[in-house]
């Protein structure tokens, strides 16, 4: 969609309000959306929650930044940019925000999409940011002079580009009274909108029989639902807010999201395994394979559950498919792990009389029962890969829904793609 000849599309992006043990960048956007949407005429077209890099330094838990699209009559331009000159300015006073704050925010405008490259650098990757402010010279940009980070998120998000695949996710927010207190917010209640309204999805984990749509930070998030249209998570968004007991929200509103998209990665990979796997402190685990002409180490932690399972019963000589993310130490955080083909395992000679087993005679010579001389051709007893208990999905490994990241795509949606289709 296009925006009307009297009206100019307008992309706006917002990153960095907020720190791992308070605020809220997702409040502060719907604020200033507020405060935009009070502009005659103007239409938001859009709003987007975009989550990137996983390791990058300076990160919340998810690591979201929040961007929008809006249609705004072409007279009130500059009035807009005033407004969010004023909005950003007020902001770093309320937040007491300075060249020395851990917070480092950041408001983008533009009125032409940006190179859609910002976004897959900043998913994939490390994004430098000297090169970044630099690509940027030709938008506008509030921030700190020597305190700028959040341009990176916030131009990441305006630069993303949304797919038919994307998903959504209905955020509502707590009354400023109830901020800091436990929230009202049941797995039960949960358990039961999942039930109810199928097109929501990792909003549970079933594993641990916890609810995930409830932060646990003193922030003003009451909860988060993700489904797979806008319409699901509105109607589940009612229900649960019909429901007695349930803590009721103050405002809700709905992003696109790059959630659950696998964007962060690059399809599974294939790999020979070389040696069989070291348990490290923490009861992580981790093994050498060569995969694509390259060893690599591959870790699986122990949230990793059944990753980190299947993980320890390979062996040399094993094929594996592997799907994961490069750390800055250079090994592979393993998200999804599958078994291509597997050697047999020895379990021991063959066994005679009274349970001994049977000895070697010498070199070139049979086995035989030192009990009762009996003499056999030389050979290995062996078995299959033995999977039991470990839970897979067309042989594919997942970590529980509550230890997966917000970009992983689940196994429930489709199992991962090889990276030569990517």
């Amino acid at each position: 969609m296009t925006a009307h000849a009297d009206l100019c599309r307008v992309w706006i992006g917002l990153d960095d309000t907020d720190n791992p043990e308070s605020g809220c960048t997702t409040a502060t956007f719907d604020d200033l959306l507020k405060e935009i949407s009070q502009i005659n005429n103007v239409e938001i077209v859009e709003r987007r929650l975009v989550r990137l890099w996983p390791f990058a330094e300076r990160r919340t838990r998810g690591n979201g930044a929040l961007a929008c699209v809006i249609d705004c009559p072409k007279a009130s331009l500059l009035f807009l940019e005033e407004l969010l000159s004023n909005f950003f300015n007020q902001l770093l006073f309320e937040l007491e925000i300075d060249e020395n704050s851990l917070t480092s925010p950041a408001l983008v405008f533009s009125f032409e999409e940006l190179d859609e490259n910002f976004y897959w650098e900043a998913v994939r990757k490390k994004v430098d940011l000297d090169i970044r402010r630099e690509s940027l010279s030709g938008v506008k940009v509030f921030s700190l002079e020597n305190s700028d980070w959040g341009l990176i998120g916030a131009s990441s998000a305006m630069a993303w580009k949304p797919t038919e695949n994307s998903t959504w996710e209905l955020i509502a927010w707590r009354f400023s009274d109830n901020i800091g207190s436990k929230r009202n917010i049941t797995s039960s209640v949960v358990k039961k909108m999942e039930k109810l309204h199928p097109e929501t999805f990792v909003n549970r984990d079933p594993t641990a029989d916890k609810g995930l749509i409830a932060p646990r930070t003193p922030c003003p998030v009451l909860y988060g639902i993700r489904g797979s249209k806008p319409q699901a998570v509105l109607m589940a968004h009612k229900w649960i807010q019909a429901q007695y007991g349930v803590e009721k929200c103050e405002r809700f509103a709905i992003h696109r999201t790059n959630q659950l998209s696998d964007d962060h990665v690059l399809g599974f990979s294939r790999a020979t395994v070389l040696t069989k796997s070291i348990e490290t402190k923490g009861a992580h685990s981790s093994l050498q394979v060569l995969s694509e002409g390259k060893n690599l180490t591959l870790v699986a932690f122990k949230e990793g559950g059944n990753v980190n399972s299947l993980l320890r019963t390979l062996i040399p000589g094993d094929r594996i498919d592997w799907l994961g993310m490069k750390a800055p130490d250079g090994s592979i955080h393993l998200e999804r792990l599958s078994v291509h083909s597997s050697l047999p395992r020895i379990t021991g000679r063959p066994i005679c009389c009274n349970g001994k087993t049977m000895r070697s005679a010498g070199s070139n010579q049979p086995l035989r029962c030192l009990n009762c001389e009996k003499v056999v051709e030389k050979h290995w007893l062996y078995e299959e890969i033995n999977l039991n208990g470990i839970e897979l999905v067309s042989g594919w490994a997942e970590p529980s829904p509550s230890q997966r990241r917000h970009l992983s795509k689940p196994l429930s949606l489709g199992i991962p793609l090889s990276s030569e289709n990517i």
